[in-house]
């Protein structure tokens, strides 16, 4: 069983910051997942990959790992990068 811890990060498409501040356990997949024959839809029989787990911060996250001896990586925080200009520069 391996993991990643995560950050989530912020919503391309609005300017609000909900649930950024949360970090995120995900299991990483066990098996590729393959069309079902009859219907066609992709599926796998991997059911950890429907498991997320949210934490308050990144050492929660890494204490619950410890404790229940689940292999992890955590990942970075992306810095965030503000493009600040005046909406007059739509226009130059």
């Amino acid at each position: 069983m391996v993991a990643r811890i995560y950050q989530r990060p912020m919503n391309a498409m609005q300017s609000g910051t909900a649930l950024t501040d949360k970090w995120v356990l995900e299991f990483e997949p066990a098996e590729a997942r393959k069309p079902d024959p009859l219907t066609g839809w992709a599926g796998s029989g991997d059911t950890r990959r429907q498991v997320q787990l949210r934490f308050p911060d990144v050492t929660a996250a890494v204490a619950y790992a410890d404790k229940y001896g689940i292999a992890y990586s955590v990942m970075p925080t992306p810095s965030r990068t503000l493009k600040l200009q005046a909406y007059a520069d739509n226009f130059r």
